[in-house]
């Protein structure tokens, strides 16, 4: 894993969006750089690989990439590359429709499972012409309501994606993709406080069992996987980017005691939060 000192922070951007298409320049050199913001990428062409929080993946035509503020990434040997970026924060995501809300929850809070997605033609014609259509509005003249319409923009394309991720999977019906959306929307506000299966599972009004039959079928992992990994990602974003003591940020993330979320992140991680803190930042506990 880099040391924080050999990753840059990314720049800080107007209003919280930002698209643009891809130079070649931006993505030649091998720097790692830690987001600040939500990432869509789209290659309508290139070759090489991006690593993500030191995954690494073949970048092909026609495929996206998915990433969320706090990760860490770095392009390796790009060639020919082309497409859109777009970042955003989740502030300027509220000024989408609530009714999208879910898209992104299913997209950004599972990452590690949905970093890369490869296109159809068909999803490519779709997702090329939206991301051009986006890239004109954003540069166009500026004016009143024009953030709101970017926003629409970037609701219809995350609704988008968030097909494209549904035909990925194996099939099953429509009853059981709503209440995979509706648990990873209350995964997305609730897993600080809740860490037990049974708790989604009372809130949707299904057994433990099928909440995670569903999950397993919708997203290759089982609801406990998911939990999990979504207190795993907040830990690690606040072991790397607060001043939080591990004991602090035990008892924010509903842990009983230090001791109990240190063996939590030990047995997810492989590593104590103190040695992870260590090894990004630098600092001890």
């Amino acid at each position: 894993m880099k040391l924080a000192k050999e990753i840059l922070e990314e720049t800080e951007v107007a209003n919280s969006f930002l698209i643009e298409t891809f130079d070649g320049a931006m993505l030649s050199k091998p720097t790692s750089y830690r987001l600040r913001y939500h990432q869509i990428l789209l290659f309508e062409r290139g070759a090489g690989h991006l690593t993500i929080d030191n995954i690494t993946f073949e970048i092909s035509d026609h495929c996206i990439f998915l990433m969320s503020k706090g990760q860490v990434y770095t392009f390796n040997s790009i060639r020919n590359p082309g497409g859109y970026k777009i970042s955003f924060g989740d502030c300027f995501w509220e000024k989408a429709p609530q009714s999208a809300s879910n898209c992104k929850a299913v997209l950004f809070n599972n990452t590690n499972a949905n970093h890369q997605l490869q296109l159809s033609p068909t999803e490519f014609g779709e997702l090329s012409f939206l991301f051009h259509a986006l890239h004109t509005e954003y540069g166009a003249k500026s004016y009143i309501n024009q953030q709101d319409a970017l926003a629409a923009y970037l609701k219809i394309i995350m609704i988008k994606l968030a097909n494209v991720k549904l035909t990925e999977e194996a099939t099953f019906d429509s009853q059981d993709y709503l209440l995979y959306r509706n648990f990873m929307e209350l995964l997305s506000s609730r897993y600080r406080s809740h860490h037990a299966v049974s708790e989604y599972a009372t809130m949707l009004n299904i057994t433990a069992r099928r909440l995670s039959e569903l999950c397993k079928r919708c997203s290759g992992l089982g609801a406990k996987e998911l939990i999990n990994g979504q207190i795993i990602a907040e830990a690690k974003r606040q072991l790397q980017f607060s001043a939080a003591t591990i004991k602090q940020i035990s008892y924010e993330l509903h842990f009983n005691s230090p001791e109990q979320f240190s063996h939590f992140f030990k047995k997810n991680t492989k590593q104590s939060p103190a040695t992870f803190r260590m090894q990004v930042v630098g600092i001890g506990a």
